[in-house]
């Protein structure tokens, strides 16, 4: 009859069940932006997060919430930068500034990527310290294990290596668990913000500081591009970095909770180092939870952040040199490029091994981040508003609200730098 479909051309078919999705597509649908959020929860940043939770207790959770959308803000900025432009960030430093600002961006560049490093090779000589491993043993193994991840074929592997690595920091919120927080507690540290306490206002600065490392822009502006994403990918990148900044900041604080339940109570103060830390949480909550659990979130996050800086660092010099410079292409194609992200890991390495008093080596490291942060944060804004085309520019009060927020971190970062000399 007229109006009906006819069987051949329209056959009716069964409505196909619902699978549950797999953890490789759950894994497909994040990318740099979870990548280099996990980094930002490096041992640095632990260990702040850490002495901020012995000092004020739950005072400190709420500036971690505030700080979120701050981090998504700077770091959404390299993702628009990245798939519009499709140029790293040092390329673009050079083509819109010129070679000599090229040049000591990626200066400063070189010298917080290595920083991190001996930061994370710090943390992971603590958990070697920990299990009996001598530090050259562990630290040599660290170094060589992340040198192979680099040389394992294409920017996708390392990005999903990274990733697994850094899942490790969900030991984290064990701990916070394990500590058994009073919520009453929690509650009233939502409520107290002593701004006018000196000792307050300088952890916060080192809290600030600490969520936007110079390095995370670079790594990100160029994984958009070696991800090969475009510019309708630009929604989806903005949702794997929102994920991220809340992922990472909730690490931050289930940290501050862990040394708030335990560490604080039982009057455990002094806290410079992952293994001080260690062992303070073993007398509390027991040698898995101290040493173990916690031993593997230090791992996570010294494995993920040395990755992530390392490839930037490589990145970066590589874009400002004009050398080729992917994952995706083969060692031949691109030796310098290998050559360079595999110095990193090994300087880092050789200064942690020889290093005599890694506590001050990784305060030394802090202030320099903090110092170079300004100028990290300035090109960022000023690439934004040069590099791209008006219609994915930021306008209105966005604009000014991304300004404004970058302002007050940066001014935290110098606040930091005065305090600590």
């Amino acid at each position: 009859m007229p109006g009906e479909p006819h069987p051949a051309t329209n056959p009716i078919r069964p409505i196909p069940a619902r699978r549950p999705i797999s953890w490789v597509v759950l894994v497909a649908m994040f990318g740099p932006g979870l990548m280099v959020m996990l980094a930002d929860t490096d041992v640095g940043s632990a260990i702040t997060a850490a002495q901020s939770g012995v000092a004020w207790g739950y005072a400190m959770i709420l500036p971690q919430l505030v700080l979120m959308p701050i981090l998504y803000f700077v770091q959404e900025m390299t993702v628009r930068l990245g798939i519009v432009t499709q140029k790293g960030h040092g390329e673009a430093i050079r083509e819109h500034f010129g070679i000599g600002w090229g040049l000591l961006s990626v200066t400063t560049l070189f010298l917080v990527s290595v920083g991190a490093l001996i930061t994370e090779f710090s943390g992971i000589a603590g958990v070697s310290q920990l299990l009996g491993i001598p530090v050259w043993i562990g630290v040599s193994m660290a170094a060589v294990v992340l040198i192979g991840i680099g040389f394992s074929g294409t920017y996708q592997r390392v990005e999903w290596i990274g990733i697994a690595l850094g899942l490790l920091e969900v030991a984290f919120f064990v701990t916070a668990i394990l500590s058994h927080p009073r919520a009453a507690s929690v509650v009233q540290g939502l409520a107290t913000v002593p701004l006018t306490r000196p000792g307050y206002l300088f952890l916060l600065a080192a809290n600030v500081g600490a969520v936007i490392m110079p390095w995370m822009i670079f790594y990100q502006q160029g994984a958009v591009i070696d991800k090969r994403w475009g510019v309708n990918d630009i929604p989806k990148a903005r949702r794997d970095t929102a994920v991220g900044a809340v992922i990472t900041q909730l690490l931050m604080i289930a940290i501050v909770i862990t040394a708030a339940a335990t560490l604080r109570l039982h009057h455990v103060m002094n806290l410079s180092s992952v293994a001080q830390i260690s062992t303070g949480l073993s007398a509390v909550l027991g040698r898995v939870a101290g040493q173990l659990i916690w031993g593997a979130g230090i791992v996570g996050a010294g494995f993920v952040a040395a990755l992530v800086a390392s490839v930037a660092g490589a990145w970066g010099i590589s874009e400002v040199l004009g050398i080729p410079h992917s994952f995706n292409r083969r060692v031949k194609e691109a030796p310098w490029f290998y050559v360079i992200y595999s110095f990193a890991h090994i300087a880092g390495a050789v200064l942690v091994i020889l290093s005599v008093d890694l506590i001050q080596l990784t305060v030394d490291v802090e202030v320099m981040n903090a110092m170079l942060l300004p100028i990290v944060l300035g090109f960022l804004l000023a690439l934004e508003a040069r590099a791209l085309p008006a219609e994915f520019r930021m306008r209105g009060w966005y604009r000014w609200l991304v300004y404004g927020l970058c302002s007050v971190v940066m001014a935290f970062g110098l606040y930091t730098v005065v305090a600590v000399l």
